[in-house]
């Protein structure tokens, strides 16, 4: 036998699970619809101070969302941005980064933000590096990359070189070799091409350049920073 209290209390728990189901739902599309706004606001803001001609994807990682927005740190940011315009008479852009930042905060400047670390990769294509050194640039053997130029009067000219970090968050090539029978006055025309050190101008200030690697279509340049500070105005 089914007692009258009995029905009254399932019904009750019913009532609960439904409000507690209802209650779950609203705050789990508050903390979604948080996220989305805050993801707009730091893709807008990068966008601006990367001078980007497209918004990042941008990814506040941990649940919830609202309550890391309430104790004033962010568990983690992940951003996604391409084309990255660099500086200078002869800039390299950066064709493609990935960053992470944990524990962001946002600084005693408005317009600042602080990450406990940081670390991201940028691929610089062959193809903008080629732009910005006046030569063919592509990749070569044993993690070398090659380089190639025309000559008034010779021809076609070739050299590799070994590719390291330099001062400054730069890159610099090192170990040239020109290949081909060529006087010495030439070899050193195509030497001196690659005879100067690229700053990588277009990533965020306060990352440090630590590696890079050739791949088939390009350099790989891993950077890493803590208590990194990002700013709208400040860039490598």
């Amino acid at each position: 036998m089914t007692l009258p209290f009995g029905r009254r209390l399932v019904r009750g728990w019913r009532a609960w699970a439904l409000g507690a189901v209802l209650l779950l739902g609203l705050g789990a599309a508050a903390d979604r619809s948080a996220a989305v706004w805050l993801q707009k606001s730091i893709a807008e803001a990068f966008q601006e101070a990367q001078d980007l001609p497209s918004a990042p994807d941008v990814s506040v990682r941990g649940f919830p969302v609202l309550t890391q927005m309430a104790s004033g740190t962010l568990d983690r940011i992940d951003v996604k941005a391409d084309h990255i315009p660099g500086q200078g008479v002869r800039p390299v852009p950066v064709t493609r980064l990935d960053a992470r930042l944990d524990h962001v905060t946002r600084s005693s400047d408005s317009g600042a933000a602080h990450a406990d670390s940081a670390r991201a990769t940028a691929f610089l294509s062959y193809a903008d590096l080629g732009t910005a050194l006046g030569v063919d640039i592509g990749p070569g053997r044993d993690g070398r990359v090659a380089a190639r130029a025309t000559l008034p009067l010779v021809g076609e000219a070739t050299a590799s070189a070994r590719i390291v970090v330099a001062s400054g968050n730069s890159l610099a090539f090192r170990d040239v070799r020109v290949g081909g029978d060529l006087p010495d006055r030439l070899k050193d025309v195509v030497s001196g091409a690659l005879d100067r050190e690229i700053p990588l101008d277009g990533i965020p200030g306060g990352l440090r350049l630590t590696r890079l690697t050739t791949t088939s279509e390009g350099l790989s340049a891993e950077l890493s920073g803590k208590d990194v500070t990002f700013r709208p105005d400040d860039r490598a």
